[in-house]
């Protein structure tokens, strides 16, 4: 008998603990973001689309050997006047990318020629979308833009990110130009 009396009192304990959750969330402010306008802005450490700077890359190909999911190709030659490697085309398939950003550690310039952005809501609508080329060819934006090439990956009416050259400017990873 003392023991039903005990597990009513740890029941009602419980459920005296539930209610006083749900009161002191129920006169607080609510946190009301209209999504499609306006975003959340991600955390500090937030690892997204990576992004790759074909001008500021010495084609090392530190990154395809770093990266485990072999998700990064590349090709370089080397010019026979200045003795430097000169990338041909630099190769990112984002079906296989697990975002761990040791292709951007494992990146030897001080300003990444290879770093994630904060873009969170890319569409791919076919398997080759997924396979990103750059080339030193292509017009690139200017470093510190995190939506470099992520324009043609957006939904229809979606918006790159809050003020992208500010998040840029905030990420201890995002090169300066």
């Amino acid at each position: 008998m003392l023991n039903y009396f005990k597990t009513i009192g740890q029941v009602s304990w419980a459920l005296c603990k539930g209610l006083g959750v749900t009161l002191r969330h129920m006169f607080s402010p609510a946190l009301t973001v209209q999504y499609p306008y306006e975003k959340v802005p991600p955390a500090d450490r937030f690892r997204g689309a990576l992004a790759f700077h074909p001008d500021l890359c010495i084609c090392c190909e530190m990154c395809t050997r770093a990266c485990p999911s072999q998700c990064i190709t590349m090709e370089s030659l080397r010019n026979e006047q200045t003795k430097r490697k000169e990338l041909i085309w630099y190769r990112i398939d984002f079906s296989r990318c697990h975002f761990c950003a040791l292709c951007e550690e494992s990146c030897p310039t001080k300003n990444k020629s290879i770093h994630h952005t904060s873009e969170y809501e890319l569409t791919f609508n076919s398997r080759k979308d997924f396979v990103v080329e750059w080339t030193p060819k292509d017009p690139q934006p200017s470093g510190a833009a995190p939506g470099q090439v992520w324009t043609r990956f957006l939904s229809r009416g979606q918006k790159i990110g809050p003020s992208p050259e500010v998040v840029a400017a905030t990420t201890p990873s995002a090169p300066t130009a």
